[in-house]
């Protein structure tokens, strides 16, 4: 019998490819054996079409292979729904496959629960937790499902000694070209950009994804308690080329906000108190535009107010080689952030990749 663990790591990898054209849908990879030998592959590849289970079924008889009797591997639950495709479950048992082993149970209260339909018509069913990557691809849909809030990921540049910002006069730029172009394929992916209005008058950003294939275009959110992001900034001039949304805390003037949405800029309240409720902020992108993936890319304070709330998910960090510069005082918000990130349990280090000049560390936050 094949190991569980690799087959789940392989389905998970083929998900992936999906990434920022599927959701809200979850991305999902599947993998049928028998014999040892793999026979067919699938994934869904974007919001509408097949389902990863049917995308392996018809490749296996495209290779010339019968799936009966054989074993699927997939990184969720099969679904047993009709919506925008039929059932996985009907699928699965019309092509009288033996068994399913998948990586996490489908949260969602329709499409859930798919394991019992199997078993019932004969079907091995079982889930296997082996494979973290598996379990991890999944991670945006759950969450999604079962908090109403999105995945969020969190990315900044630092220098090798915690700096964060770039100082007066200093450099743009803390990391090299090539790890600002994996950036702009990542915000190519995701359903939402958010950052802070300290960003926006620091380093007056645009915030969108350039000189990558764009799989979705990502709504730019500013959180801005007092709405004093400039009307001249680059993301109010292009407001009505790509989406863009300010968070406010209470209701802004009547005179700044008609100023913002005559340039095309949606201005939302939330919270009160000169100050805006990060977890309401984010529900309400889930709530109002379907979001379900959020690139967070902010100043420390709003990247450490975050980490606070528990919003955060995964962390992307580029660090880039040493310079006499890093002996420089770190800010108080800039200390805060590197204590979290260090403190082991917050966030488990994943991945570390060398990057152009610079280290590239995924994390990604430990849930009780």
């Amino acid at each position: 019998m094949p190991d569980a663990r690799n087959m789940l790591d392989l389905a998970a990898r083929l998900a992936l490819r999906a990434a920022g054209d599927v959701e809200p849908n979850p991305m999902v990879g599947a993998v049928i054996v028998r014999d040892g030998a793999v026979i067919g592959l699938g994934y869904h590849r974007r919001f509408g079409g097949l389902h990863a289970e049917r995308e392996a079924l018809a490749d296996c008889r495209r290779r010339g292979h019968d799936p009966r009797g054989a074993t699927v591997f997939v990184t969720l639950e099969p679904c047993r729904h009709h919506g925008k495709q039929p059932p996985c479950t009907d699928a699965l048992i019309e092509a009288g496959v033996a068994r399913v082993v998948f990586a996490r149970p489908d949260p969602h209260e329709t499409s859930g629960g798919g394991a019992s339909l199997l078993r019932a018509a004969g079907i091995a069913c079982e889930q296997a937790g082996d494979s973290s990557l598996g379990v991890r691809v999944g991670d945006p849909f759950v969450k999604r499902m079962t908090t109403a809030l999105p995945w969020v990921v969190a990315k900044w540049a630092q220098t090798h000694g915690g700096r964060v910002g770039s100082r007066p006069g200093g450099p743009r730029w803390i990391s090299c070209e090539a790890s600002r172009r994996r950036v702009h394929r990542l915000r190519a992916r995701v359903d939402a950009i958010v950052t802070g209005v300290g960003t926006v008058l620091a380093d007056d950003p645009m915030l969108t994804a350039r000189g990558v294939r764009v799989h979705r275009v990502a709504r730019r959110v500013v959180i801005d308690a007092r709405l004093g992001t400039p009307h001249g900034c680059a993301i109010v001039r292009t407001a009505r080329e790509t989406p863009t949304t300010i968070v406010t805390a209470g209701e802004p003037p009547a005179e700044a906000r008609r100023v913002m949405e005559s340039a095309g800029v949606s201005v939302v309240a939330v919270g009160g108190s000169g100050r805006v409720d990060a977890q309401a902020a984010m529900r309400l992108l889930v709530e109002r535009y379907g979001v379900t993936t959020v690139l967070l890319e902010a100043g420390p304070r709003l990247l450490a107010s975050m980490f606070e709330s528990g919003l955060v998910d995964a962390v992307l960090v580029h660090t880039a080689p040493p310079t006499p510069g890093d002996a420089e005082r770190l800010t108080t918000e800039e200390e805060r952030l590197c204590g979290m990130v260090a403190d082991a349990d917050r966030l488990t280090l994943v991945r570390t990749k060398r990057v152009g000049a610079d280290v590239e560390r995924w994390y990604c936050a430990v849930r009780a």
